[in-house]
């Protein structure tokens, strides 16, 4: 399981609310008791089952519902529309145990418009015990909150300006030569994202070979790149270590390891590692964006979309002093401004885009049509 990085938060105006489904009263007390004592959430409810959630969610209009997937009357699949039309300012973050089928329902849910996915140890007494769990937990929640004071509540320095460039014609300036290579890092709220994007650039993808590092755990990248196959038509998997990497391909790193790239024979091949975190993250989009500025240049385009915590600055610092230009997502359109807001605030975004304005700007640098 990846780690939550641990940052300074501002303290929120008030405690958020929160109400938790799960079918087990122990997960339920249990996960009240940590919300409770960490003194940033008022959790105004729970729900054994999806209907119940349901109700709640029309009742009490939380902030955070956490839903797991597994729950009887509804699911959390099932449930999750009803949610959203009840009460469409609550962020849903999903809990689940870690099964391919519970990844491809995870990544429906995301579609359907819950934020982000944690799952949980194997065990109840796993539960428990998990010092890591529970700080993920809260690490996500509190990341959640953070935003929503940030879209809602006007926090101190929301909207801050950024002197930053802020557009097509300012990234084309700073483009030495035609992008071949598209790095993307993201994780809170990067499924749908990175998806929208990549739907956008359409034709484009032809003429780029596409590396995306999505904070995830094992089985959910691997269904993340299933799905992402067969919403685009494009070849998209989880790469193997030496494998040759080819134009008009995506390749998403498998959970747990670390996706790097290397030169061998002339030409450029996936490095596949198990190494130690990198800003408590595995895959980590420091190590990909830093073997991009090492084999690559200005030849690799970066893009860091929305996520919490800091990984990808550093790599977005090596990938500008090699050349290369490096797109931060925006912090309205950013289900979390964490990632791309440390890019943006360390000096190293070349340009900062809407969501929307994303897939228009690649298309413009690297063409739209198919390579002759």
């Amino acid at each position: 399981m990846i780690a939550t990085p641990h940052f300074a938060e501002r303290p929120a105006a008030r405690p958020s609310t929160v109400v938790i489904a799960d079918d087990s009263v122990v997960v339920r007390g249990l996960f009240a008791r940590w919300l409770g004592e960490s003194g940033r959430f008022h959790v105004v409810g729970v729900a054994g089952d999806g209907e119940a959630a349901i109700e709640h969610a029309g009742r009490h209009h939380p902030d955070i519902m956490v839903l797991d997937l597994d729950m009887p009357v509804l699911d959390g699949v099932e449930a999750l529309p009803r949610i959203v039309k009840e009460s469409p300012r609550t962020a849903v973050l999903l809990t689940t145990t870690l099964t391919e089928r519970n990844a491809q329902l995870a990544l429906q849910c995301m579609n359907m418009g819950a934020i982000d996915v944690l799952p949980k140890p194997d065990s109840r007494s796993g539960l428990t015990l998990s010092l890591d769990f529970r700080s993920e937990l809260l690490g996500k929640l509190g990341s959640i909150a953070q935003s929503r004071l940030r879209g809602g509540e006007a926090a101190p320095d929301a909207g801050a300006a950024v002197a930053m460039p802020n557009g097509v014609a300012d990234l084309r300036s700073l483009v030495s030569v035609m992008p071949r290579y598209l790095v993307i890092g993201a994780s809170t709220g990067g499924p749908r994202a990175v998806a929208r994007v990549l739907g956008d650039l359409g034709e484009a993808l032809a003429n780029l070979t596409t590396l995306i590092v999505q904070h995830m755990p094992p089985l959910f990248t691997a269904s993340f790149a299933d799905q992402i196959a067969l919403q685009l038509g494009v070849p998209t998997r989880e790469p193997h270590d030496g494998e040759r990497l080819a134009r008009g391909t995506i390749y998403v790193a498998p959970g747990g390891r670390h996706l790097g790239i290397e030169r061998k024979l002339g030409h450029i091949v996936a490095s596949i590692s198990d190494g130690p975190p990198v800003h408590f993250c595995r895959p980590a989009v420091d190590v990909l964006f830093a073997e991009a500025a090492r084999h690559l240049g200005p030849a690799a385009l970066g893009l860091i979309m929305t996520g919490m915590g800091s990984d990808g600055t550093d790599g977005a610092t090596a990938l500008r002093h090699a050349g290369g230009a490096v797109i931060a997502q925006d912090e309205l359109s950013s289900t979390v401004w964490g990632m791309p807001g440390l890019v943006v605030r360390a000096g190293q975004a070349s340009a900062v885009l809407p969501l929307g304005g994303i897939g228009p700007a690649i298309r413009t640098l690297v063409g739209g049509g198919r390579p002759a």
